[in-house]
C-alpha cells in the first residue's frame, strides 16, 4: 500500500473520503425513513420535562453526547451533560425525579449505564435510549428506545464507531429541533442564548445601541459658511455634518465628498454656505432597527454615513461604518 503523496495514494485517499461520506449519509437517510411514533414520543417526553434534560455516556457516545446537550440547551431546551462514570462515583446527585435522561451507547450494554439508570428512575426520571442494539439491556430500560443501528461503520474494519455516531449526532439534532419548534424558539431567543457570540451581536444590537447622539453628532444650518461646516466636521470626526432647520429636523447632509464635488466645481469656497454643496434628503433609518440592517443598507447603497430619525422625522442619531465595524456587527 503506498504511502507517500504520490497520485495513487492521492486517489486512494479520495476515494476513502468519499466511501465515508456516501456509508454515512446512507445511514443518517436510512434513520429518516425509519423514524416514527417512539421519535414523537420522545419529543414530548423533552416537552414536558419540567426538570432538565440529562444526556450521558462514555467514549464517542459521551462525545455526541455532550454535543446533543450543547445543541438543546442552545435552542430552548435546558440540557447539560454527565460523563456516566463520573455520575456512579457521586454526579447522579445532580440527576432529579422531574429530569428526562437521554442515554448513549451503540451497543446498550454500557456497564456504567446501566448502573445509574435503574436507580434514575427509581426516583421518578424518565430515560430515553439512544442505542444500536434494540435487544439490549438499555432498551430495555428505557420509557422509549430510539434505534440507531446503521447497516456498517465507515470504518473498513467496521469496528471504530462512525456511521453509528454520526447517526446517532443527527438523531440528536432532530430532536432538538423538533423541539425548537415546537416551543416557537425564534431568532431573538437564539440570540439571548449566544450573547457573546457574532450571531449573538447582529440580533441583539440596535441603531440606538451604536449611534453617535448629542454633542457627538456634528449639526449646522443651512446657511453656515463652509470653512465652519469644515471645522464641525473635523471635530466630530465622522467624515459628515447634518444639515438641520431652525427646528433641529434634517434637510441634508454635507460628507467628503460632497467637498470634492464642490471643489472639482471651482470658484471661490470661501464665499459657499453648505446649503451650496449639501445632498438633500439623506438616506436614514430608525433607531429601534437591527444594527445588521443598517449595516445592510449601507453597503448596498455604499454609504459611510447613515442619519438615524425617529418616527416623527426629528434627528436623533447618525451612524458611522466605523461604529458598526467597532461593535463588531460587521
Amino acid at each position: 500500500m503506498p504511502t507517500l503523496s504520490t497520485p495513487d495514494a492521492r486517489r486512494q485517499w479520495l476515494a476513502s473520503g468519499q466511501r465515508t461520506l456516501r456509508i454515512e449519509a446512507e445511514a443518517v437517510s436510512a434513520l429518516a425513513n425509519r423514524l416514527g411514533s417512539p421519535f414523537t414520543d420522545a419529543v414530548a417526553l423533552l416537552l414536558e420535562a419540567t426538570g432538565r434534560v440529562v444526556v450521558s455516556g462514555i467514549g464517542k457516545s459521551g462525545h455526541i453526547g455532550r454535543k446533543i446537550a450543547a445543541t438543546l440547551a442552545s435552542t430552548g431546551t435546558p440540557a447539560f451533560f454527565v460523563h456516566a462514570a463520573e455520575a456512579v462515583h457521586g454526579d447522579l446527585g445532580m440527576i432529579t425525579a422531574h429530569d428526562v435522561i437521554i442515554a448513549l451507547s451503540h451497543s446498550g450494554t454500557t456497564d456504567e449505564l446501566l448502573t445509574i439508570l435503574p436507580l434514575a428512575r427509581r426516583m421518578g426520571a424518565r430515560v430515553i435510549a439512544l442505542t444500536g442494539n434494540a435487544d439490549s439491556p438499555l432498551a430495555a430500560l428505557a420509557d422509549v428506545f430510539l434505534d440507531t443501528s446503521v447497516a456498517q461503520e465507515a470504518c473498513p474494519l467496521n469496528l471504530a464507531p462512525t456511521a453509528s455516531s454520526t447517526v446517532a449526532l443527527a438523531l440528536g439534532d432532530a430532536l432538538a429541533v423538533a423541539c425548537l419548534e415546537a416551543r416557537g424558539f425564534g431568532p431573538d431567543d437564539f440570540a439571548r442564548s449566544h450573547p457573546g457570540g457574532a450571531l449573538g451581536r447582529r440580533l441583539l444590537t440596535h441603531v440606538r445601541d451604536v449611534m453617535r447622539s448629542g454633542v457627538r453628532l456634528p449639526a449646522v444650518t443651512p446657511d453656515t459658511p463652509l470653512a465652519q461646516t469644515l471645522e464641525e466636521m473635523s471635530r466630530k470626526g465622522m467624515g459628515m455634518t447634518v444639515v438641520v432647520d431652525a427646528r433641529g429636523r434634517p434637510l441634508g447632509i454635507f460628507t467628503d465628498g460632497d467637498l470634492r464635488r464642490l471643489i472639482a466645481r471651482g470658484g471661490d469656497l470661501r464665499q459657499l454656505t453648505v446649503a451650496d454643496g449639501m445632498t438633500p434628503g439623506p438616506r436614514h433609518i430608525g433607531p429601534d432597527a437591527l444594527a445588521a440592517e443598517a449595516a445592510a443598507m449601507m453597503d448596498e447603497h455604499r454609504l459611510s454615513q447613515l442619519l438615524v430619525l425617529d418616527a416623527s422625522g426629528a434627528l436623533v442619531g447618525a451612524l458611522h461604518m466605523h461604529d458598526l465595524m467597532a461593535a463588531k456587527v460587521v
